[in-house]
């Protein structure tokens, strides 16, 4: 599916969570096809398989708006402001993050400055979008909280509103998310409302 100027739209989906094959990345991988079946292009970037620092706050990038540690966030950062979607996936960790999500997310201190303090952000980019997707094993009303005022910080820092969240409570051991009654078809549902919402159909 395109965009209003003729580019397919790409989602990308950042997978936060140690474990592989669970029930985060389960959730994710439907998103991504409710996404894909929506005309999307896709791409899953798996961070626990990428080495990324955490941020060390020496500010270089308050000179131009590129962070000075060379590792793979270097190519985590072009993905981040070309894709039309983004979609971060971690499971709760003490009521927030965990730390493979939480150090992309540090490490976007760089996208920030570019838009908020040295003003370079590309001016002429479309709409962009982001949507969080986490499980948590207990039940607790705040369990999210944390992690969702994280999340909207991120998509702040690399331009993307915060249009939507798929959060599952009591899903703790690995597969356990494919007795849920409703959170896969729910994510399915979700990738393709949000490719939508990015091409202005309802």
């Amino acid at each position: 599916m395109s965009s209003t100027g003729g580019e397919m739209i790409k989602v990308m989906g950042i997978m936060g969570s140690p474990r592989r094959h669970g029930n985060t990345e389960r959730l994710l991988d439907e998103v991504l096809a409710g996404a894909r079946a929506a005309g999307a292009g896709i791409e899953k970037v798996i961070v626990s398989e990428l080495d990324i620092s955490p941020c060390r706050e020496i500010y270089a990038c308050l000179k131009d708006g590129n962070c000075a540690i060379a590792d793979d966030m270097q190519q985590l950062y072009p993905k981040l402001t070309q894709a039309d979607g983004i979609v971060l996936a971690s499971p709760i960790f003490f009521y927030g993050l965990t730390s493979q999500a939480k150090a992309v997310v540090d490490r976007c201190q760089a996208l920030w400055v570019r838009r908020h303090i040295l003003g370079i952000a590309n001016s002429n980019q479309r709409s962009r979008k982001g949507i969080f997707v986490s499980v948590g094993a207990t039940g607790g009303k705040r369990l999210f909280s944390g992690a969702i005022t994280t999340v909207k910080c991120f998509f702040d820092a690399a331009g993307v509103e915060y249009a939507g969240e798929l959060l599952i409570r009591r899903v703790d051991a690995k597969g356990e998310i494919a007795r849920h009654p409703t959170a896969l078809r729910d994510a399915f549902r979700l990738g393709g409302e949000l490719v939508r919402s990015l091409t202005g159909q309802s």
